[in-house]
Formats: C-alpha cells, structure tokens, sequence
C-alpha cells in the first residue's frame, strides 16, 4: 500500500498536495526568488508581499511555506487563506480580513493573510484593502497572490515587496516529476517527461496533475498517455497542419485540423495557445513565421469575442495557404 493510499483509507491522495514542497528551499524554478524570501524568514521580519506570475509557478506554496517556518506545527492558527475569486465583495476585506486582524494571538508577533487571485477584487474592494493593511500593519503582514500585478491598483503596490514569478524552465519541471515518478514507483519514459513538460508549458501544478491521471491507465506512462490524457495535440502534428498551409495545401490542412477538433476533440483555443508557443520552433523562414502569427493573433482575438473557434482556425490555414499560392 503507497504512502497516500494509508492516509486516506485506501483513496489515492493528490499528487499535487502530498508532494507540495513544505521549506522555500525545496520550491524549484524559483531559485532568486525564494532566497529573497528566506532572507526574511530568517530575520522574522516579513513586509507586505505582492506575488504576481502564472498560474503554477509557486505563489501559493511560497507563502504556505513561509508560514511553516515562522510558526511551525502552529501555522495554521496563524495562516489566513482567502480567494479573492470567490469572495470579490468589499465585505470580506471588511469583515472577514477585519475579524482575523484583530483576533488576538500568543507567540507570535504578527500573524499572515494570503489572499489568492487578488487581482480579481473590485476597485472599491482593493481600496478598502489599502486601508486595512495601514490599520493592521502592527500585528498582520499580507501576501497578495494575483496573475496580473498591473490589474492591482498602485497604493496597494507600493506598500508590497514585489516578487515576479515566471514560468517554470522545463529542466525544472522534468526533474520533479522524475522524483515524484520514483516516489510512487510509476515507470515513465524519457518521451512521457519531454511530453510532460510541453504540455505543463512552465506550470509544474499542470504537469503534476497529467502525470497522476496518466500513471492510472497502468503502472507505465508513455508519451501517448499523456497526450491521450491531457486532449493535447503533440508538436509534430501542429507543424504538420503548418507547413501544408504554408505549401498551399488547404484541403490536407483542414483535414488535419478537423481530425484534432473532431476526432481528438482538442478545443481551438488549445490548437491557437499550442501554434503560438511553437511557431518559432518550426523549420520555417522568418517571412513564413511573422506571416502565421499576423493571422494567429487575428484569429486568436475573434475567438475571444466569440467567435466559432472552427470557422476561425480555417479561415488562418485558408489566408496562410493564399498567401503562399499568391508568391509562388
């Protein structure tokens, strides 16, 4: 029996919470970032934090790693976790974040509030924030978590410590989820980890959830596993479609991509987000290239408004393809 089958009586247990590292020296990818952040465990003197970066680069498990080392088997009673997505309102910045400010604590000096997604809190909401970070600066510190620090406004900002997380690089991502492999005793193919990391495109949370649904179909996960797994089309078969529109070939092309919507039932929005990180990747000319991300981006906005994602990615390979018969 694996060691998260005896947690739960038998249940598996989700990769993602039972490896989550518990020290900021054991979060990878993030090297420059969770040094700065021991710096400030070590002296016990946190500010107030505004963590910004894509989704699956660490945010969360940095600030729940921070709390650990303040507080210890405690942190808990010390750690208040709200998103901001679900609770928008300016109540919960008046109420809830109020009520834990002002709860008193014994043996610590200031207690922690981590609010996720906070970049989705309303003008009025973060406005009242403001506030509350100047009333409570005696005995709280915030940790701020948002994707787009530019949708927080500015007062907010300039009373944070600003941390920038990136992408994870994809040597990062391989080697945890060979650890994690070993850990389970799942087998995993150097193709599955290269297959792995591009379909994570630097968010290890991404990665470790396709590693665990694929490691269900057997005690060996292969490359097809995890395209299988994660509906996602492999790079070879964007480029395919690519250059038969760039040779002018429109019919072929369409019958590519009608296979990945119809017959993989791979959304178009994933065919746009996997041409856009690939182009550049591709045997093509630079002319070629500029000329697929011209249409891209074009394609890319009218599926934002609402547009049929099908009739869209056609109306790409048919412009592409005319272009390339118009120079030949």
């Amino acid at each position: 029996m694996s060691e998260g089958e005896a947690d739960t009586g038998g249940r598996e247990e989700i990769w993602l919470e039972k490896y989550r590292p518990q020290r900021l020296a054991d979060i990878v990818g993030q090297e420059t970032i969770t040094e700065r952040l021991q710096s400030y465990v070590d002296r016990n003197d946190l500010s107030h934090m505004l963590f910004s970066g894509p989704a699956g680069t660490g945010k969360t498990t940095a600030s729940m790693a921070i709390a650990k080392e303040l507080y210890g088997e405690d942190w808990s009673d010390h750690f208040l976790e709200l998103n901001a997505s679900d609770e928008r309102g300016i109540d919960v910045v008046r109420d809830r974040i109020k009520s834990f400010a002002r709860t008193s604590f014994g043996g610590a000096d200031y207690r922690i509030i981590f609010l996720d997604e906070a970049d989705a809190l309303t003008d009025a909401a973060q406005a009242a924030l403001r506030r509350t970070m100047e009333q409570f600066s005696n005995n709280v510190r915030f940790i701020l978590s948002c994707n787009y620090s530019s949708q927080i406004i500015d007062p907010i900002q300039s009373r944070c410590a600003v941390f920038r997380f990136s992408p994870l690089p994809d040597d990062a991502v391989a080697d945890y989820v060979r650890t994690i492999a070993d850990a389970e005793g799942i087998e995993v193919t150097d193709d599955a980890v290269d297959a792995l990391t591009y379909v994570a495109d630097g968010d290890m949370r991404r990665a470790l959830n396709a590693l665990q649904a694929a490691a269900v179909t057997g005690n060996a996960v292969d490359e097809a596993a995890v395209y299988a797994i994660t509906a996602t089309a492999r790079p070879e078969e964007i480029e395919e479609m690519v250059v038969q529109a760039l040779d002018g070939e429109f019919v072929a092309a369409r019958g590519t991509l009608d296979e990945l919507l119809t017959d993989r039932g791979i959304a178009g929005g994933d065919v746009v987000d996997q041409l856009h990180r690939s182009v550049w990747d591709y045997d093509l000319s630079d002319e070629a290239a500029v000329r697929v991300l011209d249409r891209l981006g074009e394609a890319d906005y009218r599926i934002a408004e609402g547009a049929n994602e099908r009739i869209q990615l056609e109306s790409l390979l048919a412009a592409v393809a005319r272009e390339s018969e118009r120079e030949q």
